[in-house]
């Protein structure tokens, strides 16, 4: 299998769907708002948890129209059946699909993240363990400190500026017909 492409999305906006309401779907959800996503979760129950977090709560079992729109798509029940039927569905819908207890059914895997401020270190083993992603994501945090935070803001500061500068000093050439 080909290497996964590691990649920063920005969900601020854009609608997410997570099927399941357990501990797994409170983690991905709180991760999600977080990041500005406009998430839903559909689940006949909930963690108490989730009733805290700014996300949509349909109480009812999963069916395909619950995809209806979606960006991206949890499948995180308890039941691998009905995670796969999930993905599957998302799939044939275009919608990328994670797949909480089965990584070989994943479209994309979510990485532990250690971060500090606008630095972000997400740290993947394929799905195979994410045991040790956490493990390693626990020892990143120790090595980022708020120094690194702060080492971060000039440096963006800095690029800026030299970016401004290369776009003022070249002339793109005319487009060709």
């Amino acid at each position: 299998m080909p290497h996964l492409y590691p990649i920063f999305l920005r969900l601020a906006g854009r609608p997410v769907t997570i099927i399941g309401g357990g501990r797994v779907a409170l983690r991905k959800a709180r991760g999600l708002a977080a990041a500005g996503a406009v998430v839903t979760v559909v689940a006949p129950e909930f963690a108490k948890g989730l009733a805290r977090l700014p996300v949509g709560r349909v109480a009812e079992p999963w069916r395909v129209a619950h995809l209806r729109g979606a960006a991206l798509v949890f499948a995180a029940t308890d039941d691998p059946a009905v995670n796969r039927r999930v993905a599957a569905s998302a799939r044939a819908r275009g919608i990328p699909a994670c797949v909480v207890d089965n990584a070989d059914a994943c479209d994309f895997h979510v990485p532990a993240v250690s971060r500090r401020g606008d630095l972000a270190v997400a740290i993947s083993t394929g799905g195979t363990s994410p045991s040790l992603a956490a493990r390693l994501r626990k020892q990143v945090d120790r090595l980022l400190t708020r120094q690194a935070s702060a080492r971060e803001k000039p440096a963006r500061a800095s690029r800026a500026a030299a970016l401004g500068r290369r776009r003022q000093s070249t002339s793109r050439p005319p487009p060709l017909h």
